[in-house]
C-alpha cells in the first residue's frame, strides 16, 4: 500500500485538512441555486456546525431579490475549471436583522467532483473512515471545506479562568457590526462565554501557524496560567481579555443570542469595540485535502504553511 501511495500521490502528505494561506484571491466561488435563479454567496456564507453540517448564509435586505424560503435550494462550489460540489440544502431557521437575514441551511445530500468516484471512495476507506463516519458524512465535510475557512483566535477571561484557542467556524457579517460563531459544545469555556455574553476575536497571520495549532488543545483541556503561555499578551481595551502580541487587530463582541445546532452552538454577537494593532498580513485558512489534491493536479494551488 505504501508503494501504491507513493506512486499515485508522490510526495503529497495526505491529511484531513490542509493549512494554507491565500496570497491574492480565493479561486473558488460559491452559489445558491433556486429554480431559475443563481446567486453568488462566496463572501457571505460560512460553516457553523459539523454534526450535522450547517451553513449560514447572509442575505442583505432587499438586495439582491432572492428569497430562499420554501425553495428547492442547492449550493454549488466551483473553481475556474469545474464544479467541485453540488448539494441540496434545507432552510430550517433564520435570524432577521435590520441589515438583512442570516439563513441557517442544513446539508441534506450531495456529490463531490474533486476526483473520480473510485478514488474518493479509496481515500475515504483508507484514510478517513472512523466509527460513525459514513461516506455521506465525508462528502459533507469535503463540501464544507471546499472553500477556504479562515482561522481566528478567540480569547476569554473571567476572574482566574481564561482561555485562548483557534476557530474556523466564525465570521464577521459584511455590511454590519454583527459576528457569528459556531463553537463546539465540548469547549470547556462555552458555558462561561454564554453566561457573560463576552468574547474577543483576533485576526492573525499564517506566520504563527505553530502557535495557533498549539492553542487548539485548549478547546477541551485547561490552558496553562497566562504567565506560562509561550507568547506575550495584552488586555483588550473594554473586556481585559488576553490578545496575542502577534495579532494584527481584534474585536470585542457582545453575544446577544445563541442557538443549539447539534455538535456546535451558534452564537450571534455585536461588535462593541474594534482595535487595529498593525497592518494585516495574509491569513491562515483550512481547506479539505481533496481540494488541495485537485488543485495540485491542476498545477495551481494555495501555498501550504
Amino acid at each position: 500500500m505504501s508503494f501504491l501511495k507513493k506512486m499515485i500521490y508522490k510526495n503529497i502528505v495526505i491529511t484531513e485538512y490542509s493549512g494554507i494561506t491565500v496570497d491574492r484571491e480565493i479561486y473558488e466561488k460559491v452559489f445558491l441555486e433556486a429554480k431559475d435563479k443563481l446567486l453568488e454567496i462566496s463572501t457571505c456564507h460560512w460553516v457553523l456546525c459539523l454534526e450535522p453540517v450547517i451553513f449560514g448564509v447572509w442575505l442583505k435586505k432587499g438586495e439582491p431579490p432572492f428569497d430562499p424560503d420554501d425553495q428547492d435550494l442547492k449550493m454549488i462550489i466551483r473553481d475556474p475549471e469545474k464544479t467541485l460540489a453540488k448539494v441540496k440544502l434545507k432552510v430550517f431557521s433564520k435570524m432577521e436583522e435590520e441589515e438583512g437575514s442570516l439563513y441557517l441551511m442544513k446539508y441534506e445530500e450531495g456529490n463531490i467532483y474533486h476526483t473520480n468516484f473510485a478514488e474518493a471512495r479509496f481515500l475515504f476507506s483508507r484514510y478517513y473512515r472512523k466509527p460513525g463516519h459514513s461516506f455521506k458524512k465525508f462528502k459533507a465535510l469535503v463540501t464544507a471545506y471546499s472553500y477556504p475557512r479562515r482561522v481566528r483566535i478567540i480569547s476569554f477571561k473571567e476572574g482566574g479562568h481564561f482561555n485562548i484557542f483557534p476557530m474556523d467556524l466564525l465570521a464577521p457579517i459584511p455590511g454590519s457590526n454583527k459576528f457569528v460563531f459556531g463553537l463546539r459544545h465540548t469547549n470547556r469555556t462555552l458555558a462561561k462565554i454564554i453566561e457573560t455574553g463576552k468574547i474577543v476575536v483576533s485576526e492573525v497571520s499564517f506566520e504563527h501557524k505553530d502557535e495557533i495549532y498549539k492553542l487548539g488543545k485548549h478547546h477541551s483541556t485547561s490552558p496553562p496560567s497566562l504567565d506560562l503561555l509561550p507568547f506575550t499578551t495584552s488586555p483588550s481595551k473594554m473586556f481585559g481579555f488576553p490578545v496575542p502580541a502577534w495579532a494584527s487587530s481584534y474585536k470585542e463582541i457582545r453575544i446577544v443570542k445563541t442557538i443549539n445546532l447539534g455538535s456546535h452552538m451558534l452564537m450571534w454577537g455585536e461588535t462593541a469595540q474594534e482595535e487595529k494593532i498593525k497592518e494585516p498580513s495574509p491569513g491562515f485558512y483550512h481547506i479539505h485535502f481533496l481540494l488541495f489534491l485537485h488543485q495540485e493536479r491542476k498545477g495551481r494551488h494555495y501555498k501550504l504553511v
